[in-house]
């Protein structure tokens, strides 16, 4: 009887043990999985991030050439303007004169 009993409790014993190992296992994956979804997830924010940055900086350089544009216009109609008012005076000066 006494064999039996410790039989009995070395084969629970090994079970338990087994279960041990298997649980740490599956402990153990879950670990490296949650990190492979970590990881992915930084990854992908940071593509998100680099592709807000680049919308940011293409937007603000059209904006930018846009505004040069319509300054350069302005300044070409100014001088359009100045050159037109100069020749008129010169005109005007010569009628007088």
């Amino acid at each position: 009887m006494k064999k039996l009993f410790l039989g009995v409790f070395v084969i629970l014993m090994a079970v338990s043990f087994t279960s041990c190992r298997e649980t740490e296992k599956k402990a153990e994956d879950a670990m490296e999985e949650a990190t492979d979804a970590t990881e992915d997830a930084m990854d992908d924010a940071k593509e998100a991030t680099e592709d807000a940055v680049e919308e940011v900086v293409d937007d603000a350089t059209d904006a930018v050439e846009e505004v040069v544009d319509d300054a350069t216009d302005a300044v070409k109609d100014a001088v359009d303007d100045a050159t037109e008012k100069g020749k008129d005076a010169v005109k005007d000066a010569m009628k007088d004169s």
